[in-house]
């Protein structure tokens, strides 16, 4: 994958949104984490999750900061490649954590699963910019930090839930339906737009000839009615 992370991140401004999108994972995570700390009873796990809102929303101010430095230092271009998001997942799985207070061992298991591909995601892109050190250093500083959310997280999943395993084999299995949407909608909006492409370039050209056609034919100016059809205009039919 280091070949495809490489292209990911290569572009300046691609760059830049991505990391945008990750200040927003990032923020939007740490409200559910608070709201998380809110619901449960345990002094310890409360504890955990607000240090880990905090985290995140410091996350969040990384990404943020660095990917406006880097829109402002570039220009958008027409035809210009979008975010590849789907290339460039993040933290994907806490923008979907579900907060209920009957669901503290499956909300730990997702969790865990999730801070866990991130720190693998996170290095993976940060050997991807080596061109860019800052950039780097925003997903070193990040990555230390989820390394951490993932042995507090399994370590409190061991500590609260009866069976641990199949908790996490459960959110590995949401996950990867997840996965699955995300890839079947991007593979959706990629034949969408090949075949309004070829709409565009066969179809259409095909209607305006036809259209062209039918405009000779018809004579400029008023044409002559049948009288059966030149009734009064006082009725509706």
């Amino acid at each position: 994958m280091a070949p495809l992370h490489r292209w990911v991140w290569k572009n300046p401004r691609r760059r830049a949104l991505n990391l945008l999108r990750f200040a927003e994972v990032e923020a939007d995570g740490g409200r559910d984490l608070v709201r998380a700390a809110e619901l449960t009873a345990d002094p310890l796990l409360r504890r955990s999750f607000l240090i880990h809102a905090a985290d995140e929303q410091r996350h969040a101010d990384l990404f943020r900061q660095r990917g406006l430095e880097l829109l402002r230092t570039t220009a958008a271009r027409p035809g210009e490649a979008a975010s590849a998001e789907w290339m460039a997942p993040g933290e994907r799985g806490i923008d979907d954590v579900r907060v209920e207070p009957a669901r503290k061992g499956e909300l730990l298991a997702f969790l865990h699963l999730s801070e866990k591909a991130a720190a693998r995601h996170f290095a993976a892109y940060a050997q991807a910019l080596a061109s860019d050190p800052q950039t780097r250093a925003v997903f070193q500083a990040v990555m230390r930090d989820e390394t951490f959310h993932m042995k507090y997280t399994d370590g409190q999943l061991r500590r609260l839930a009866p069976d641990p395993g199949a908790l996490l084999w459960r959110a590995r299995l949401s996950r990867l339906w997840k996965a699955y949407l995300r890839l079947a909608g991007a593979l959706a909006e990629v034949i969408a737009s090949v075949i309004l492409t070829l709409q565009f370039y066969l179809l259409l050209p095909a209607f305006a000839l036809a259209a062209k056609r039918q405009a000779r034919r018809t004579p400029d100016g008023w044409s002559v009615i049948a009288p059966d059809r030149n009734g009064r205009l006082d009725r509706q039919y």
